[in-house]
């Protein structure tokens, strides 16, 4: 498995926040479909949101990295948030 790691913080990231609290359910209908879905998690950090998306494989993760820039290109075009940041690697222990 390969997981992805997303931070958005700085200008902008409280009204992402707003927007994907929102819309979290098209959210989970832009994720899940994803090849290789296994899981996703958004966390409020309180100045922004960090998600986590795990996938089978790397090309899923690259996908919802794709995915995660079209949704916010599309929702919240005015909100000026910085550039994500962005980690990644093998999954080592996955717990549910």
């Amino acid at each position: 498995m390969h997981a992805v790691v997303r931070t958005y913080s700085g200008k902008g990231a409280k009204e992402l926040v707003d927007a994907l609290i929102k819309h979290k359910a098209e959210v989970e209908k832009l994720m899940r479909p994803i090849k290789g879905f296994v899981s996703y998690t958004l966390v409020n950090s309180g100045d922004g949101c960090v998600s986590v998306t795990v996938c089978e494989t790397k090309a899923g993760t690259d996908e919802s990295i794709v995915a995660a820039k079209g949704w916010i290109a599309k929702n919240v075009p005015t909100v000026g948030i910085a550039a994500m940041s962005v980690s990644e690697g093998s999954v080592i222990v996955h717990l549910k």
